[in-house]
């Protein structure tokens, strides 16, 4: 992706019809980006994405982070796994430490708060033609907190940060076929993870494996319905 491109695709995915409407509306002024689509879901954005139903892959996606099916950290995950040359900005009003992280983590170039300037968006969208990420001071004193703190949990368990994953999905029910499709791994690969957990925290079986994931509170939350983020 070069930014010698006189136009940039944009996709707007966001589980509220108004932001949708408005950041479409102020980037239709700009003559630098081309809005064109929008999904009201991970899950939406990604099955149009591989249905072709956008007429092209966008340059930058300006994703929402809690929305209903697939959030924006999963959705991240699962759109650059099939297409690795967007830029993912995650868009969202929540400035949680883990949401920082694992937003970055996904592969998200930036994580910029909806309370931002035009300016600003504008501004972390270009950043994202160069793959370079733009934050403010906040953004980035939770993304150093939320790594520290991750980083020592990760040490005085013992656990790799691929090992978490599988434990957290786990703990959500999913089989060894589900979990290795959603993080791009093989059964034989979930399988080898399977065992290491069960070896590093001393554990019998999947179920104690869940029951620790939930008394750690690793396990994402699961919101009904539109969640505003």
């Amino acid at each position: 992706m070069s930014e010698a491109k006189t136009v940039w695709n944009v996709l707007i995915v966001d589980d509220h019809e108004m932001v949708r409407t408005g950041l479409r509306t102020y980037l239709m002024l700009d003559d630098r980006f081309r809005v064109i689509g929008e999904a009201g879901s991970g899950r939406e954005a990604l099955d149009k994405l591989v249905a072709g139903a956008y007429g092209g892959v966008p340059d930058i996606i300006l994703m929402d982070l809690m929305m209903p099916e697939m959030d924006g950290v999963e959705a991240t995950k699962a759109i650059l796994g099939r297409f690795p040359d967007v830029r993912i900005i995650i868009l969202t009003s929540f400035l949680e430490d883990d949401k920082v992280v694992a937003a970055i983590k996904a592969g998200a170039v930036s994580y910029v708060l909806k309370t931002v300037s035009a300016e600003e968006l504008i501004y972390a969208m270009q950043g994202a033609m160069r793959n370079m990420p733009v934050m403010s001071g906040d953004v980035s004193q939770a993304l150093t907190r939320g790594l520290r703190r991750r980083t020592a949990e990760d040490e005085a368990e013992g656990l790799t940060e691929r090992e978490r994953e599988v434990l957290m999905l786990i703990a959500e029910g999913k089989s060894n076929k589900e979990i290795g499709d959603e993080l791009f791994i093989s059964i034989k690969t979930v399988k080898t993870h399977v065992s290491n957990l069960l070896m590093k925290l001393g554990l019998e079986d999947r179920t104690q494996l869940a029951i620790y994931a939930h008394r750690k509170g690793w396990v994402k939350e699961i919101r009904p319905g539109g969640s505003g983020g």
